[in-house]
């Protein structure tokens, strides 16, 4: 007989499972339809995918957009969650609304927010040349500059709470031993806070670049059609060329990518260890 202590968590998880299925599941398997069937049945669209040199350079911006806003993040956010969990009260405070007012904002508001700070007669170019610093507006959007500025600033939250867990989780003894045989502030920091923080770090690395891989909005608006990434082609093939089987297969190829790193990722950290 099956003991109770399994059935009842079974069926507890049973309608978020079914939820996930309807909600994600069945979707992606629509998607996986068309790509093998539109315009005509085969798989002559990921041929196309993999061959085109647009699509090829659209994935390389990719990767390459969002491995730099991955290290900007980790490191802002690295910084942000030191001084939440280990400043003074008010320092605390003051940190955690930053962290949390984010989230409050949506992401069009706050990329509209940048192209008014950013754009030739923003806040920022208006300043630099009202006190002489420039003679010409900078060019800061409508290029790969603002969407990295746009997507490191939306997703350093979401770096910060891994980063936090494997903070707060470490032995404060260690820090009184390191003192006590005379190391430094400095030497303790990166000899041993840092390398007992591994987790923390690789976890938020891997949720930034993986969520970073699917943005449109920021690179949409502050790209300006400029510096297209992987969401973007995928929203022009389908919406407006329209090349239905072409999209599905770049949203296959993507969603692929993202599983391929997430279990590389789980080879080498272990789950338990991406929250601290």
């Amino acid at each position: 007989m099956i003991k109770s202590d399994v059935i009842k968590p079974a069926l507890l998880l049973g309608p978020l499972v079914l939820f996930l299925g309807l909600a994600y599941l069945v979707p992606f398997l629509g998607i996986m339809q068309w790509s093998v069937t539109l315009p005509e049945p085969g798989i002559g669209q990921y041929g196309r995918a993999v061959s085109d040199p647009l699509i090829q350079s659209v994935f390389l911006r990719t990767f390459r957009i969002c491995a730099i806003v991955t290290v900007c993040a980790v490191v802002a956010a690295y910084v942000i969650t030191y001084v939440w969990v280990r400043g003074t009260p008010f320092q605390r405070l003051a940190t955690e609304l930053c962290i949390l007012i984010p989230f409050w904002i949506s992401v069009l508001t706050r990329a509209f927010g940048w192209v008014a700070l950013l754009s030739n007669r923003g806040l920022l170019n208006t300043w630099f040349q009202s006190m002489g610093l420039i003679s010409e507006p900078l060019t800061m959007v409508r290029n790969e500059f603002g969407v990295i500025l746009g997507m490191t600033h939306f997703v350093i939250p979401f770096a910060v709470f891994p980063i936090a867990s494997a903070m707060r989780s470490l032995d404060e003894r260690v820090f009184l031993a390191a003192r006590g045989m005379g190391a430094s502030r400095t030497r303790i920091f990166w000899s041993i806070f840092v390398p007992m923080t591994k987790a923390g770090i690789l976890g938020a690395g891997l949720m930034v670049f993986v969520f970073s891989l699917g943005f449109f909005v920021t690179p949409a608006i502050l790209g300006g059609g400029r510096s297209v990434m992987v969401a973007e082609l995928i929203y022009l093939r389908i919406f407006q060329s329209p090349d239905w089987g072409l999209g599905a297969s770049v949203s296959v190829i993507l969603m692929l990518i993202v599983g391929v790193l997430l279990i590389l990722m789980m080879r080498f950290v272990r789950p338990k260890a991406l929250g601290g």
